[in-house]
């Protein structure tokens, strides 16, 4: 006895025969059967991973039919868009998911962890905080994440087709496999790691409590589940590149503080600019001798998160903002900013697109 077991989509028609050589040549998917002999009314047709049973008189809606293809040029003589003579919808779309390069909206926002921003469950069963509202236009993601109970999560092996992603453990620890990368690594509060475009990694391991920022560009991004990688694989070369980026594994512990650009900080740099050739760039400010003051950007997008501390941030044309942990803000480029009465155990996590910006006094 057969244990095989097949699965049909039902899709109606008034007249089979207009549909075999729609399916069948310009589809280019096999008739399996197809009956009566006499009347032909029913007929079953298989290809590009599905399984379609087309039925005249079949009281089902005609369907949208999606077919992906890296060779959307040469499939279909061209088309992106036909209707078979059932009815069914059918849209050519590429196979390969492509990073889309979208240009920011340039804005100054602020959010407060106090304004109680809905919290929502996403992948994993994560719970997930927009940082950045608007998303710039769709240009970047910026989400808190956390995990209340911790233990084991139920992450599958997957990679992203971004144009850069970066975790940043804000608070207890996670553990995580990543591709070529030896073991379970483990990131403690403050440590961070980028994800290369099409790395594969799974999260193993949570600690209770856990919370991380996941910064991501652009904001819509795919998640793929790879069902036949197996993590870990192994240690492969360290100076491999997916899209041009190398995997960032910066650890706070060994981290050296150095001078900021902004005058009564300090910053240790995560070494990001450097691994992604430019694309993003992320330091960790503390506070540091005498005042801060004014200054302006020529980033693209510049976001921060407060980690610790209050600080009241004066920018140009708004109305001064009290921050405190939790709370984030973008400065476009070109505007005066002041990071004005900052505790002295404030902490910040700056986020930059390109890396290589310049900040300057005013």
């Amino acid at each position: 006895m057969s244990d095989k077991i097949l699965a049909e989509f039902l899709l109606p028609t008034s007249e089979l025969r207009d549909d075999l050589p729609f399916y069948t040549k310009t589809l280019g998917m096999r008739l399996e059967n197809i009956f009566p002999a006499d009347d032909p009314s029913v007929a079953s047709f298989s290809g590009h991973g599905i399984r379609l049973r087309i039925e005249k008189g079949a009281d089902v809606p005609p369907g949208h039919l999606r077919i992906l293809t890296d060779d959307v040029d040469g499939f279909a003589e061209g088309a992106r868009e036909l209707t078979a003579p059932n009815g069914t919808r059918i849209s050519i779309a590429p196979l390969t998911p492509s990073v889309e390069h979208i240009a920011p909206h340039r804005e100054f926002a602020v959010r407060r962890l106090a304004d109680e921003a809905p919290w929502v469950i996403g992948r994993a069963g994560m719970h997930y905080r927009d940082l950045i509202p608007s998303r710039l236009g769709g240009s970047i993601i910026a989400s808190h994440i956390r995990i209340p109970d911790g233990g084991p999560v139920p992450d599958m092996v997957h990679y992203h087709t971004v144009g850069f992603q970066l975790i940043f453990c804000y608070r207890g620890w996670v553990d995580v496999l990543y591709e070529d990368q030896g073991d379970v690594i483990r990131l403690h509060a403050g440590d961070c790691v980028t994800q290369p475009p099409g790395i594969r990694h799974r999260v193993v391991e949570a600690s209770p409590n856990i919370e991380v920022i996941e910064i991501g560009v652009p904001a819509e991004h795919v998640t793929t589940i790879d069902h036949d990688f197996t993590l870990p694989n192994g240690v492969g070369d360290p100076e491999r590149e997916w899209d041009g980026q190398r995997f960032v594994h910066h650890i706070k512990d060994t981290a050296v503080w150095q001078p900021s650009p902004i005058d009564g900080f300090i910053l240790r740099d995560t070494g990001i600019c450097e691994g992604t050739k430019g694309v993003a760039g992320i330091q960790v400010l503390r506070r540091g001798q005498g005042q801060s003051p004014a200054f302006t950007h020529d980033a693209d997008i510049h976001f921060t998160f407060v980690m610790e501390g209050t600080m009241t941030l004066h920018a140009e044309g708004q109305n001064d903002s009290a921050l405190q942990a939790g709370d984030g803000f973008v400065i476009p480029p070109d505007m005066i900013v002041q990071y004005q009465d900052a505790s002295d155990n404030i902490e910040l996590l700056q986020v930059a697109l390109r890396g290589d910006f310049i900040t300057k006094p005013f």
